[in-house]
């Protein structure tokens, strides 16, 4: 469980490509860059948030700090395998994720029931924090398949592409599959370019020359503008009305 990273700090840069920007773009970047051991593999998450998604909500309005918790693990797991408990923070621009292995029941029963994992660190006492500090519950299963590649110069480079995004509001179980409704449209590749530092000329003088151009997007964010936010007005109209049911019933 030790064999892998567990803070990271650096920039990232998101890219909305057409399929054909993807094909011509991984053929040009083969002189710089490499596909990791990995090959194409899957990607399953569990964001959590308040009730009224109050963390989404203030990420959206683009504030200089923000945070969010999601469980990772790689592929399907069982109840026994190793996930990933991650924090993920983005101030001024600059990403901080931190992030911790642990059983996925050990995951489940820490974050919703309070229970300690077997083992604790500096990054379990920041999560111990987070938990503290919201009331949290899982929101919005993400799942996407994804190639990463890192560069052959300077193996901090790294870029990954995501296709068949798809999203699910219920079984927010990371052991009930990674099937979900599709989030982008057909034939859309999500790219993320993630930096230390500045990013290298040959890679800007690239997609200036392909014309890409990079945009604002958040999978979660994206998936509570298209599809949450109408489950959440929902059950406020419900609420409402229950309320006010409730007051007539007292008169």
């Amino acid at each position: 469980m030790a064999d892998y990273q567990g803070v990271f700090k650096r920039y990232e840069k998101k890219y909305l490509l057409t399929d054909y920007q993807y094909k011509l773009l991984r053929e040009r970047l083969a002189e710089y860059m490499e596909e990791d051991s990995y090959g194409l593999h899957t990607i399953n998450n569990i964001y959590y948030d308040t009730d009224d998604y109050r963390l989404i909500r203030k990420s959206l309005e683009k504030p200089i700090y923000k945070e969010k918790l999601r469980l990772r693990s790689y592929g399907t797991p069982t109840k026994d395998s190793n996930v990933f408990l991650e924090i993920k923070k983005k101030y001024d621009g600059v990403v901080y994720k931190r992030r911790t292995a642990m059983k996925l029941d050990e995951a489940g029963k820490y974050v919703l029931d309070g229970k300690q994992p077997c083992s604790t660190s500096q990054i379990t006492r920041e999560i111990d924090w987070f938990l503290k500090s919201y009331d949290l519950s899982p929101k919005v299963f993400i799942a996407y398949d994804r190639i990463a590649l890192f560069g052959k110069e300077d193996a901090d480079l790294r870029i990954t592409f995501d296709t068949n995004i798809r999203w699910r509001e219920e079984n927010l179980d990371l052991a009930r599959g990674s099937n979900g409704r599709q989030l982008l449209q057909p034939g859309q590749v999500l790219m993320e370019i993630k930096i230390p530092g500045v990013m290298p000329l040959w890679m800007s003088h690239l997609l200036n020359e392909m014309e890409i151009y990079s945009t604002s997007f958040s999978k979660y964010g994206t998936c509570y503008k298209n599809h949450l936010i109408h489950t959440f007005l929902r059950n406020l109209d419900k609420n409402i009305m229950n309320t006010q049911l409730g007051g007539m019933h007292c008169a």
